[in-house]
């Protein structure tokens, strides 16, 4: 799952990086308004943590901005401003929740995956398809009932199709939301970890849709 920090505070900004890094979120920094209202526009992300104070343009500009152009992921408003008015303010220009400074990483962790979850209408931590659970909490892989070992690449990728049942993906697309920026992509790289996936998890959980992409079957469809 792919997710944008506009934060200009540096320190904070790497401490949010390296906290979502570890729970197996791609993540993307962003300083300033102008740059962030850019990304969010032109790219493709789970879910956005937006601080108010920016330079260049404020949080609450930059987030009405996206939603007049119809960007509708979930976002997370994240500042120090601690008033009730702030607050509705930043709901009515289209937030999805918000977290005063100083705050703990449980609770944004916590957030976050409660964000996700409600952006896709999925109510439990735990992701369920067939014979395959995720526990989104503990970030872990069950196969009947087993645990499944796998990598974080492989994690985020499973993860993700399984956030969006039925929907199909390129392969272009997936690999957006599973490699960090800097990282060079082979063409062939997203086949491959599919591949290890279905020896992993007894079979083609994950089907192809030829010439579109992978997907996961919803329940029922199979």
């Amino acid at each position: 799952m792919r997710v944008l920090i506009v934060e200009d505070e540096q320190r904070l900004a790497d401490d949010l990086k390296r906290t979502l890094t570890a729970q197996n979120y791609v993540v993307t920094h962003s300083k300033d308004g102008e740059d962030a209202w850019f990304r969010g526009d032109t790219e493709d992300f789970d879910l956005v943590i937006l601080d108010l104070g920016l330079p260049r343009m404020d949080g609450f500009s930059v987030l009405k901005r996206w939603r007049a152009n119809g960007r509708g992921m979930p976002v997370l408003i994240l500042t120090a401003r601690d008033s009730w008015r702030d607050k509705v303010d930043g709901i009515d220009s289209g937030a999805d929740d918000y977290l005063t400074k100083p705050f703990r990483m449980e609770e944004l962790i916590a957030r976050v995956r409660a964000l996700l979850r409600r952006a896709v209408g999925q109510s439990s931590p735990v992701l369920s398809n067939g014979d395959v659970e995720i526990d989104t909490r503990l970030r872990t892989v069950t196969y009947r009932g087993m645990p499944v070992s796998v990598t974080p690449l492989e994690y985020r990728l499973l993860t993700y199709l399984m956030h969006h049942p039925g929907k199909v993906f390129s392969p272009a697309e997936i690999s957006a939301h599973i490699y960090e920026e800097d990282i060079d992509r082979d063409s062939n790289a997203v086949e491959v970890v599919i591949a290890r996936l279905r020896r992993k998890l007894g079979g083609p959980l994950i089907e192809n849709r030829r010439g579109q992409g992978y997907f996961i079957p919803a329940e029922g469809q199979r």
